[in-house]
């Protein structure tokens, strides 16, 4: 029928109004003849106007009237649109779910019936249980009866959820008890179908996750366990067998897609043994399973396990059973790395583009919240009974009210658990679907937010409530851990229930604090009393604590903290930093609870924490550039000792900077992600540590120049750099491998130009050996001529004669490294041309040569090796080590540098990719080389770190272990992953060597 003009531009603006987004199709659907009682009722357009979608619900309605017009005639659909006009809860519910529910508009277009199990108005208090809802399966005799049933169920807890008759907690309560309820129904079309095995067997069906947590979504799978005995007079066998068959039976029963659809997919993995594990056990299985091989996380499953269908009986004994194992779980050694794991796994698995959608996973989302209440239930739960429920928000009130968790913030996480779960049940309605992904698309949003109640603007206002939760969430989250320890040291409001001492160790110990009693002195002395700076460290220390605690020594990262807070507590930029730069605090803690050697810095220079603050702050800085401020340090200085402690405070000052640097890029902070290229890391390391090292040296010659000669010594000097200094490798451990030149300046006598030489040689090495709390500089000469029986400074021409004449081939290897790092440029030069020809031999080496340096090679791996030492383990002289890399790569240089340009670099990962572009080594082989060694300097790089001294080999102790695991890149409780991976890759090289090196 057509529509004058008139009316329809006034329809039209009233549905624009009412919140229709295409007016045009609306109007088409009140047109149509299935509506055509009711098009003009203004109570209609409101009612519509109030869902989620209007658009939607209007076409909903549509296709149910023509749908119930199908099945019942004109006088059935007359009677849907009677009740929809004169009842305003069925019109509210009806409409409501059309709204939010295109999948449960489809259930009803399929089953127009249905509309009647909204009619019946049930006050606000009155909400069904599992009685009821099995009721409502009862008739159900085969699977696809047993989904429309199902979905009939649906509808009315879904109507009493978009309404505002339940909130969300009763909506996921009623949801469980609608899943226990069709496990029941399934249980029991499985026994039916199969009645012999159901009188062999004992059946318990157990609920695990949300569904025994009273906690379900719309569209989940429904965890479980199941628990079998055999039947009075059955053999055991044969029952397990009967009873493996009707669980399975049950499992298909919901999970399988018939014409109506699945219901949900009934998950096992949760049983001992995951999918590998017998799918039925007996309950002593189960226990015995428990007792001696269950890991933390499996404990924290069954804390939601609640008995829902079958042998009650059996059910309650199983629940029974393992409920003391459940909180008995943190005693367990391993609780504190499977904590610490767990945690990290939290968003491992999410895809990069999903993380900021992702509810329950993501930073900030569901996960987060259901984490951190079970772990503080876990802790605590053994000795307060009252905390065991398998409820989140259940649990999270008692731990409020036992004092464990801040009442404010336990108010904050309530709020943004309910808005986050109330937000993933309004995504799933929509088509339920199991997804935990906030819609990208505007019309999806502006669904969402207007269910949520949200009409001005529904999208903006979503985006900005969703983020406000997340936020408070991820604030929250290490918080609620670490208040109220601050809380029950600082002592500031009396009255307040609070953690007791005793529940305030176990927290701690839980959280990887090996020494409770000292971090809670610590805490006390860094939080107590009303001053700013301890309300200040009261706002920072819950989340530092969280920092330190997923740190491989949290004790060592609280200790250090309260050093450099006692030494620059009064100095106002300190906590101001912390408190105002995000970055300068979460750098601060990864770099306390690192290991020894940059705490040790940092206290000997705590002004350098304004390093962390600054977003260049950690920027590598070049070898002109450091040398520069050397030397401006020296020249400012009186005497040669006050000018090396000079260079020695820049020095320090710049170790603290490339250590720090190193720690954040290999632990990765909120903001910056872990750097994956090892190798980068490496060459960082000793580039930095090598330009520093060579800036020291210069200003100490400076000084020792200045001292004894003014401005001009009698002699051109300079210092040569070998080894991995000349390679630019240092480590952070590393002695300084150098040689010495001086030359005659021009009317100097020679024997004057050799005394002046010595001096300086003997008074740089003086100094430099000074005692002194920073790591040492300790200058190694032994690879000059005659080594350590050879003079310790040569005249160039001297060199010349003695490489001319006895240089042995080792020797031209050494020269390989060679680089001037100080004192005269032209001098340095001048040496370089002279040990050229000796390091690049015309024509390569000869074939004595070449024996003669794989025999060295071969004494060195049976003489140096100190004695016990792991041959596998020893990064230097290990099996595929720093020296197995070192001297294959090196020994290429000797043959082919005269013909490769490439290879005429001191750095042993140049050279061999220089090999490798040259063909001389194929690029799988280079590529095990090159990993081999990067990971051998990265453990001893570690070790240093953590120990504050050098090694060649992992530590023994288990929290020194730990610690280098971390810097590599381990989780808490895999170190034992990180030595095979070592032995593994080192392997590979040693065989590579083998082949390159020693010609096998």
């Amino acid at each position: 029928m057509s529509v004058p003009r008139g009316r329809r531009s006034s329809t039209f603006t009233r549905l624009l109004r009412h919140g229709f987004t295409d007016p045009s199709a609306a109007e088409r659907l009140l047109d149509a003849d299935a509506l055509s009682a009711v098009r003009s009722d203004p109570l209609l357009l409101d009612a519509l106007g109030a869902t989620a979608d209007p658009d939607l619900a209007l076409l909903g309605l549509v296709r149910l009237a023509e749908a119930q017009e199908r099945v019942s005639g004109e006088t059935g659909r007359r009677e849907l649109l009677d009740t929809l006009i004169t009842a305003k809860p069925l019109r509210d519910r009806l409409l409501g779910v059309l709204g939010a529910s295109e999948a449960l508009a489809d259930h009803l277009a399929r089953h127009p019936g249905d509309w009647q199990a909204l009619v019946t108005y049930e006050p606000r208090d009155l909400h069904p249980g599992v009685e009821e809802f099995e009721r409502g399966l009862a008739e159900a005799d085969d699977p696809v009866s047993l989904r429309v049933a199902y979905r009939r169920c649906l509808l009315s807890i879904a109507a009493r959820d978009v309404c505002g008759t339940t909130d969300i907690a009763q909506t996921a309560a009623e949801l469980a008890d609608l899943a226990t309820a069709t496990l029941r129904a399934a249980l029991t079309l499985a026994r039916v179908a199969a009645p012999g095995d159901a009188a062999q067997c004992r059946l318990a069906v157990i609920a695990m996750g949300k569904c025994g947590g009273h906690e379900l979504n719309y569209v989940s799978d429904v965890d479980v366990i199941f628990v079998g005995e055999a039947a009075e007079g059955a053999d055991e066998g044969k029952a397990l067998q009967a009873a493996t068959r009707l669980a399975s039976h049950m499992m298909r029963i919901c999970s399988e897609t018939t014409v109506e659809g699945t219901i949900w997919p009934v998950d096992a993995n949760l049983r001992p043994e995951g999918r590998n594990g017998p799918l039925v056990r007996t309950l002593a299985s189960h226990l015995a399973y428990y007792e001696r091989w269950a890991k933390t996380w499996e404990f924290q499953a069954l804390l939601k396990a609640r008995a829902v269908a079958g042998d009650p009986e059996l059910g309650a004994a199983y629940v029974a059973a393992v409920s003391p194992l459940v909180w008995q779980a943190a005693e367990r050694d391993n609780f504190v790395p499977d904590v610490q794991k767990m945690r990290r796994r939290v968003i491992e698995n999410i895809p990069a583009g999903e993380v900021e959608r992702e509810l329950k996973l993501g930073p900030g989302g569901l996960r987060d919240v259901e984490f951190a209440v079970q772990l503080l239930q876990l802790v605590h739960g053994r000795s307060d009974a009252s905390l065991r429920s398998g409820t989140t928000l259940d649990a999270l009130a008692a731990l409020a009210d036992g004092g464990y968790v801040g009442r404010v913030d336990a108010v904050q996480l309530d709020d943004a658990y309910r808005f986050l779960r109330t937000l993933e049940h309004r995504i799933q309605l929509y088509k339920l679907r199991r997804t935990h992904l906030v819609p990208e698309d505007d019309a999806d949003l502006r669904r969402i937010g207007r269910s949520m109640g949200m009409r001005t603007e529904p999208i903006t206002e979503l985006n900005r409530a969703w983020k406000r939760h997340t936020s408070s969430v991820r604030r929250l989250h290490e918080k609620l851990f670490y208040r109220p320890l601050l809380d029950a040291v600082a002592q500031l409001a009396p009255g307040e229930t609070r953690l007791s001492t005793e529940a305030a160790r176990e927290r701690l110990v839980a959280l990887g604090y090996a020494d409770p009693s000292a971090a809670l002195r610590h805490l006390e002395a860094l939080a107590s009393g009303v001053s700013r700076k301890a309300a200040i460290q009261r706002t920072l220390l819950p989340v530092l604590l969280g920092w330190f605690a997923d740190s491989a020594d949290p004790d060592a990262g609280l200790l250090n903290f309260r050093k450099v807070s006692d030494a620059l507590g009064k100095t106002p930029w300190y906590l101001r930093l912390l408190r105002d730069e995000g970055a300068a605090a979460e750098n601060l803690a990864r770099v306390l609870s690192a290991g020894r050697l940059a705490p040790d810095l940092l206290m000997r220079a705590p002004e350098a924490v304004a390093l962390l603050g600054d977003p260049h702050g950690l920027d590598q800085r070049g070898h002109a550039q450091l040398e520069q401020e050397v030397l401006a340090a020296v020249g400012r200085a009186d005497g040669a000792e006050q000018a090396v402690g000079a260079a020695r405070g820049v020095r320090r000052r710049e170790l603290f900077r490339t250590t720090a640097a190193d720690i954040i890029a290999s632990y990765g902070t909120e903001d910056q992600p872990v750097v994956a290229d090892q190798g980068a890391l490496v060459d960082r390391v000793g580039s930095a540590v090598s330009d520093l090292t060579a800036a020291t040296l210069a200003g100490t010659l400076r000084a020792v120049v200045r001292a004894g000669w003014g401005d001009t010594l009698p002699t051109r000097f300079a210092v040569i750099a070998m080894g991995r200094f000349g390679g630019h490798e240092l480590g952070y451990g590393s002695d300084a491998d150098v040689l010495f030149v001086h030359e005659p300046r021009d009317g100097v006598d020679d024997q004057e130009a050799a005394q002046a030489a010595n001096k300086v040689v003997a008074e740089m090495r003086r100094l430099l050996a000074l005692p002194t709390a920073d790591p040492p500089l300790l200058i190694d000469a032994d690879l000059r001529p005659e080594g350590k029986s050879g003079p310790l400074v040569r005249t160039l021409k001297s060199y010349e004669a003695y490489y001319r004449r006895w240089s042995l081939v080792w020797e031209a290897q050494a020269l390989l490294r060679a680089e001037p790092v100080a004192g005269d440029p032209e001098l340095g030069r001048a040496f370089l041309d002279l040990v050229d020809p000796l390091r690049y031999p015309a024509e390569g080496l000869g074939d004595d040569a070449v024996r003669e340096i794989r025999r060295l090679k071969a004494r060195m791996e049976s003489e140096r090796l100190p004695r016990g030492a792991d041959p596998t383990l020893h990064t230097k002289l290990g099996r595929g080590g720093l020296s197995d890399v070192e001297w294959t790569v090196q020994l290429m240089q000797l043959q082919h540098g005269w013909a490769e340009p490439g290879l005429r670099t001191t750095r042993t990962r140049e050279a061999l990719a220089a090999a490798c572009a040259a063909g001389l080594v194929p690029g799988e082989e280079a590529e095990v080389l090159d990993e081999a060694w990067v990971l051998a300097t990265r453990v001893r790089n570690a070790v240093m770190l953590v120990r504050g001294r050098a090694g060649d080999t992992f530590p023994s102790d288990g929290r020194e272990l730990g610690a280098v695991g971390r810097y590599l890149g381990y989780d808490p409780g895999h170190v034992g992953d990180m030595l095979d991976d070592y032995r593994r890759i080192t392997r590979r090289a040693r065989a590579v060597v083998e082949e390159r090196f020693y010609g096998a």
